[in-house]
C-alpha cells in the first residue's frame, strides 16, 4: 500500500517583463533594421501615428536632451527582475477593473512621443549616385543577345540567378537540370554560353575553372600557352608555388615558369566583384563622432534621421474615451496603448544607451579619435559596462552590428574592444596595434624570401612587443595572411 504525502517546495525563477524583452530586442537592431521595425509597428498599432515633417524637431541638441529625459522617466533595471518564489497565482497580470479611471489612463502623456533630429552630418548627406547594374542584370542583358531558344534562355536565367557575389556558380549543374526538368547536356551547354559572357571567368564552379576560362579567352593565346598548361596540368603545384616542380614537369626553364606565374597573377580570381550595386554594400553608421570648437571636443550624434517621428494617436484615444465601450474593447485599448508606450519607451532607451556607450568609448579611446588607429588602447566590454553602470550583456548587444562614423573612417563598435598586452617598457597596448604592425612587416618583406613566423616574432620583440612564434601564427591566421611558402614570389 502506497503512502501519499505532500511536499512544499520553494523554487527561484528569473523572468523578463515584456518591456525588458522589447528593449533587449530593439537595442541590438542596427539602424536599417530598426527603421523597418518602426514602420511595421506604425502599421500594426492604431494608437501609433507618424508625425508630419514640420512637427519633427530639428535641433539635434534638443533631441538628445529630450531623449535622455524621456528614457530616464521609465528607466528600468537592465537585468531580469530579481528571482522570486514560485507563486502561480501571481504570474498572470492582474485584470483591469471595469471601474478603473480610463480617462486618466489614456491621458497619461509621459513618453507618448518619439522625435528624431532630422540631423544629417555633411559627410552622410545623400549625394547623387550613378546607376550601377547588378551582376545579374549585366549578365542577363548579354544573355538576351545569344541565340538561345526559350528553354535554354530559362536555364540561363536560373544559372545567372545562382551565381554568388564573387561570380562563382556553387550549385551543381545536375541539380539545376533536375530543378528545371531539362537534360543535363542542355544545362551544360547553356553554362558554357554563360561562361563566355563578360566579366571573363564568370559562372565558374571553382578557382581552377575560373582561371582556365580567362586564359582561354585571352586576346593573345600564343603568349599564355604555358600558363594554360600550368593551371590545367600542374594546378596543385601552382597553388603551392612549387615552381621547380612545375619546371621539371613541363620541361621548361625556371624563368619561363616565373613569366607564366606572372601572367596568371594578372587574372581576376573574383570576377563578380565590382558588379553589384554599391548601395547593397553601403554601411549606414548608427552614430557619428565629430570634433567641435577650438579645443577639439568630441560630440556624439545619433544618425537617426531615417527613423520616422511618431506619437500616440490622439484621435483614436478621444474616440475610445467618448464611446461607451464594452469590456472587450477596453481590453483591446489597454493592450494597444500599453504596447505603444512600451515601444516608444524602448526606442528612447535604445537611443540613450547607444549615446552613453559611445561617449564612454570616446572617453577611453580619445587617442584613437584624435590621432588614428595606431593609438587604440586595450579595452574590454567590462570596462564600458562599469563606466556607465550597465550589464556587460547590454554593452555586447549595443556594440554588435552597429557602426560609427569618425574622421578616420567607419568602424564597427566592436572594433574598439581588444585584449591587452604589456610591452617590455611596461606599457599596456591593444593587440590590434600588434596585428597592424605584423601586417606592415609582411607587406614590406622581400617576397622572394618572406619572413618566417619566428623571424617576425624576433623583429616584434626588438620593437618592444614580446610575443611568441605561436602568437605570431595565431595573429597571422586571424588576419588571413598565408604562410611563408605561399607568400613567396619568384
Amino acid at each position: 500500500m502506497h503512502q501519499l504525502r505532500q511536499e512544499l517546495r520553494q523554487r527561484l525563477e528569473q523572468y523578463l517583463q515584456p518591456q525588458q524583452i522589447l528593449r533587449s530586442e530593439l537595442i541590438q537592431l542596427p539602424l536599417l533594421e530598426l527603421e523597418l521595425r518602426v514602420r511595421a509597428e506604425l502599421q500594426e498599432n492604431p494608437f501609433l501615428e507618424e508625425l508630419a515633417e514640420d512637427e519633427a524637431i530639428v535641433d539635434k541638441e534638443q533631441v538628445e536632451v529630450e531623449t535622455e529625459t524621456a528614457a530616464a522617466t521609465y528607466d528600468q533595471a537592465e537585468e531580469p527582475v530579481a528571482p522570486q518564489p514560485e507563486k502561480p497565482e501571481e504570474t498572470a497580470p492582474p485584470e483591469k477593473s471595469e471601474d478603473m479611471d480610463w480617462e486618466n489612463f489614456l491621458d497619461d502623456e509621459e513618453t507618448a512621443i518619439f522625435k528624431t533630429s532630422r540631423y544629417v552630418p555633411d559627410e552622410l548627406a545623400d549625394a547623387p549616385r550613378p546607376f550601377v547594374p547588378t551582376l545579374a542584370e549585366h549578365l542577363e542583358e548579354q544573355l538576351r543577345l545569344q541565340h538561345l531558344n526559350d528553354e535554354e534562355f530559362r536555364v540561363g536565367q536560373y544559372i545567372i540567378g545562382s551565381v554568388n557575389k564573387d561570380g562563382y556558380l556553387n550549385y551543381p549543374i545536375e541539380e539545376i537540370a533536375r530543378e528545371l526538368n531539362v537534360e543535363v547536356s542542355v544545362a551544360e551547354y547553356v553554362l558554357s554560353v554563360v561562361q563566355q559572357l563578360d566579366p571573363p571567368g564568370i559562372a565558374a564552379r571553382n578557382l581552377q575553372e575560373c582561371l582556365l576560362i580567362q586564359l582561354r579567352q585571352h586576346e593573345h593565346p600564343e603568349k599564355i600557352r604555358l600558363a594554360l598548361r600550368m593551371v590545367s596540368d600542374c594546378y596543385d603545384d601552382f597553388m603551392n608555388k612549387r615552381f621547380e616542380v612545375i619546371a621539371r614537369k613541363l620541361d621548361v626553364g625556371l624563368d619561363v615558369v616565373k613569366q607564366a606565374f606572372t601572367d596568371v597573377k594578372k587574372l581576376n580570381p573574383k570576377p563578380g566583384e565590382g558588379y553589384f550595386d554599391e548601395k547593397q554594400n553601403y554601411i549606414v553608421p548608427d552614430v557619428v563622432v565629430t570634433r567641435v570648437g577650438d579645443d577639439g571636443e568630441f560630440v556624439v550624434y545619433l544618425n537617426d534621421s531615417s527613423i520616422p517621428s511618431f506619437h500616440i494617436n490622439t484621435a483614436y484615444k478621444d474616440m475610445f474615451l467618448s464611446a461607451n465601450s464594452d469590456k472587450k474593447v477596453k481590453e483591446f485599448v489597454t493592450r494597444k496603448m500599453e504596447s505603444a508606450r512600451w515601444f516608444i519607451n524602448a526606442i528612447h532607451q535604445r537611443q540613450t544607451t547607444i549615446l552613453r556607450t559611445m561617449r564612454a568609448i570616446v572617453k577611453r579611446q580619445e587617442g584613437f579619435f584624435r590621432h588614428g588607429k595606431d593609438h587604440l588602447k586595450p579595452m574590454i566590454l567590462q570596462d564600458i559596462a562599469e563606466d556607465i553602470g550597465m550589464d556587460i550583456s547590454t554593452i555586447s548587444r549595443v556594440t554588435s552590428g552597429k557602426y560609427v562614423q569618425t574622421e578616420w573612417g567607419v568602424y564597427e563598435l566592436k572594433y574598439f574592444f581588444s585584449e591587452r598586452m604589456e610591452t617590455t617598457d611596461g606599457e599596456e597596448i591593444s593587440t590590434k596595434v600588434i596585428k597592424s604592425r605584423l601586417r606592415e612587416i609582411i607587406d614590406l618583406e622581400d617576397k622572394s624570401d618572406p619572413y618566417s613566423d619566428q623571424t617576425i616574432a624576433e623583429m616584434l620583440a626588438q620593437e618592444g612587443y614580446p610575443i611568441a612564434r605561436r602568437t605570431v601564427q595565431k595573429y597571422r591566421e586571424q588576419l588571413s595572411i598565408p604562410v611563408k611558402r605561399l607568400r613567396r614570389e619568384i
